[in-house]
């Protein structure tokens, strides 16, 4: 009997004892489970922060880029620049940059010069209206004077409105009630505030096809983004295409280059809207860590290696002289790249 009971006491023991040694099993394992996602949370935490640090001083740097860009040339580098034929302010036309002081590996840079821009607060009902031509199609004549209009009646000094035009009565009568701006434009997403423009240039990049900073009426197609010259009366995607090809080792001096490539017919409407050699001291700097193709689960349809990244740290920036700091007009995080054409290798300007 006492042998009986000590036997199932003995075993009661061993059963107590093996979920002890269960349930300390499974403690461990979520304890060092936890350390495991802990670890990886604060190292990509750190990553992160470094990145961010990178991308940061990558932005500093582009500044004093564009700073030693004002500063006079050396006597013996003007004889560099004649042989290469290229105007290195032309390679600030958002293809990737090596700089001077060069930015971590990992970080990308691109500035945009605004001259390669169409100005928002420029474009008067002529030109407004041949872009609109491009955009909706000709044969839109009544819905294009009702924009025409509309856009009038925004940027006037007063709330009285035009014919087929809308003023203050009928903004502040939409569910969501504003104003009429009444005056130039303040941002390039004004524009979709005006009625039926949103409609217009649906699909639009409006920050890299528009500025407001410089005061030019014409786009030096040397600088143009993509999306300026898919507003551009006259250039269809082809003609982008062979633009785009001639600026990989030449550039633009004159209208005559442009009409080596653009036919007669469109250059008619193309030319009023040119200046070859205008740039601007307005910039937009772009930095962030590029994600290459192949990286990321949504890139099975692009060349891998490809620059996939959709998104950057982005500046715009005022650079008068090599003497003065930048000035900067607007910060955004997290702003859309623009479209990005096979561009000019960096060797093949002056550094």
């Amino acid at each position: 009997m006492n042998s009986s009971k000590l036997k199932r006491e003995q075993g009661s023991v061993i059963v107590v004892t093996l979920w002890t040694i269960i349930l300390l099993t499974i403690l461990v394992t979520v304890i060092a489970g936890q350390i495991r996602l802990s670890s990886r949370v604060a190292f990509f935490h750190q990553e992160e922060l470094s990145n961010w640090a990178n991308v940061i001083s990558a932005v500093n740097q582009s500044e004093m880029e564009l700073m030693l860009e004002r500063m006079p040339r050396p006597p013996e580098t003007l004889d560099d620049l004649s042989e290469i034929n290229r105007n290195p302010l032309f390679r600030y036309n958002g293809q990737e940059l090596t700089l001077n002081y060069p930015q971590a590996e990992e970080i990308t840079v691109r500035i945009y010069d605004h001259a390669g821009k169409l100005n928002l607060r420029e474009i008067g009902r002529p030109r407004m209206r041949a872009l609109l031509e491009k955009r909706l199609g000709e044969e839109e004549d009544d819905l294009i004077d009702e924009l025409i209009a509309s856009w009038g009646d925004w940027v006037d000094l007063n709330d009285n409105a035009g014919i087929d035009g809308a003023e203050r009565d009928y903004y502040e009568n939409l569910d969501a009630p504003y104003t009429p701006r009444n005056g130039k434009i303040e941002s390039v997403e004004e524009i979709l505030h005006i009625r039926g423009f949103e409609e217009a240039f649906k699909g639009i990049d409006l920050d890299a096809a528009f500025t407001l900073y410089t005061d030019a009426e014409q786009v030096n197609l040397n600088l143009a983004t993509v999306e300026a010259m898919q507003l551009l009366p006259g250039l269809d995607d082809e003609l982008i295409e062979e633009i785009l090809a001639f600026r990989q080792n030449n550039e633009f001096r004159g209208n005559g280059d442009v009409a080596q490539i653009v036919p007669a017919e469109n250059m008619a409407e193309l030319r009023p809207w040119l200046n070859s050699r205008n740039t601007s001291s307005f910039y937009t700097i772009m930095a962030y860590k590029k994600l290459a193709a192949g990286e990321n689960i949504f890139s099975e349809d692009v060349e891998p290696g490809s620059d996939v990244t959709t998104t950057a740290y982005a500046e715009i920036v005022q650079v008068s002289t090599f003497t003065d700091n930048a000035k900067i007009l607007k910060i955004n995080p997290y702003q859309k790249i623009p479209i990005r054409p096979a561009f000019i290798q960096e060797d093949e300007f002056l550094e």
